[in-house]
């Protein structure tokens, strides 16, 4: 899959500009601290050269009338006070050399620029601006004032900040899982709405979520609620079909509502566990199209409502989002066409900024490729080797 290649490009690229600038002011520093160190040892040594040395006087022999002159060591000791005080200064001034070449202090500027790199990334990948924002702030918060190891330790704290930040981001909202919300609720029949605009690919993932349910032993029918587009109630016939499941159509240009409620009442009578609704594929723009799906809401009474969203229409995903939450309202989003999508922001920005969890993630055409998202996935895919 390609899913998330520009994201994850994003995150490696500035590593790389960490890595590489350290390096590069690494060496720098090295060169330039082993000059000051040579000069500071030439002068050490001359000033060695300079202090006044011991003369040792040859043997006289004493006699009783020329006593032995007294021994003057002040000169002496006075030299070898000096010569510790040298020898410790060098030791000071070789510590403060390799600490300095082993630790640096980060400053706001010195990563203003790597930052503004980032946020364009971030930008280009569908990051909304508000996570985008959050995403530097923290790292900033993390990085300026800290005193770290030019190599491994700065690599290593600018990847937890990104995956601390990533992680609160997508767990912001609690986890939808559908099977477990149906055994929840033990209500028959649980009923499930499906709506998004047109082209998102609703109708495959109804017939994912009917596989899916299958799979787990629970019985649906499905309701072709879409009297409005042609060949809508053909292509979930042949799903319907190829599963082996219930379907409930009624007449082109007929009530929606009215089939979404035979639907159910049918359910009832089969003792079948969920009702599955699709919807017309309606532009977030056209108000009578909305209004309809109002009416089918408010007649269905569904215990979930779903938003099936396209990840390759980027930002404009998100703004499809906030319409039908404004208008009608919704539980969770299932994201489709994601093993084609290399930019994957779209993801964080829904989680950030709706407040709404992102339940599945279609990766494929086959029927088993509705995959539950999962916040760990999601950033082990990104920070991958």
């Amino acid at each position: 899959m390609i899913c998330f290649d520009k994201l994850k490009k994003a995150f490696n690229n500035l590593l790389d500009k960490f890595k590489g600038e350290s390096k590069q002011e690494e060496q720098s520093q090295t060169s330039t601290t082993q000059s000051e160190q040579t000069i500071k040892e030439e002068q050490l040594a001359k000033q060695e050269e300079q202090q006044p040395k011991t003369i040792k006087e040859p043997h006289i022999a004493q006699t009783a009338q020329q006593p032995a002159p007294p021994k003057i060591e002040e000169p002496q000791q006075k030299t070898e006070e000096k010569h510790v005080e040298q020898q410790e200064e060098t030791k000071r001034s070789k510590f403060s050399f390799f600490d300095f070449i082993r630790f640096k202090t980060i400053k706001e500027e010195d990563i203003q620029d790597i930052l503004e790199e980032l946020r364009y990334q971030l930008l280009e990948s569908d990051v909304s601006y508000e996570v985008t924002e959050k995403i530097l702030d923290d790292l900033k918060n993390v990085l300026v004032g800290k005193k770290v190891q030019r190599s491994e330790d700065l690599e290593k704290l600018v990847i937890n900040s990104l995956k601390k930040s990533i992680e609160e981001i997508l767990t912001k909202n609690q986890r939808i899982d559908i099977i477990e919300e149906i055994r929840r609720k033990n209500k028959k029949p649980y009923v499930i709405v499906f709506f998004g605009v047109n082209g998102v690919g609703k109708t495959t993932t109804i017939a994912k979520v009917a596989y899916m349910l299958k799979k787990n032993k629970l019985s649906c029918i499905i309701s072709a609620s879409d009297t409005f587009r042609a060949a809508a109630q053909e292509q979930l016939s042949y799903h319907a079909s190829k599963l082996e499941i219930p379907l409930v159509k009624g007449k082109y240009g007929g009530d929606p509502a009215a089939v979404a409620f035979d639907a159910i009442n049918s359910a009832k009578s089969r003792n079948i566990d969920v009702v599955l609704i699709d919807t017309a594929g309606r532009m977030h723009i056209d108000q009578d199209l909305v209004a309809e799906l109002k009416r089918i809401v408010k007649i269905a009474k569904p215990d979930l409502r779903i938003l099936v969203l396209d990840s390759l229409a980027g930002n404009d995903a998100l703004e499809q989002a906030k319409y039908f939450e404004e208008n009608v309202g919704y539980d969770a989003v299932i994201l489709t066409k994601v093993d084609a999508d290399a930019k994957g922001g779209i993801i964080l920005s829904l989680a950030y900024e709706l407040n709404k969890p992102v339940a599945y993630l279609g990766i494929g055409q086959d029927y088993d490729s509705l995959i539950p998202f999962d916040a760990e996935w999601f950033i082990k895919r990104l920070f991958s080797s």
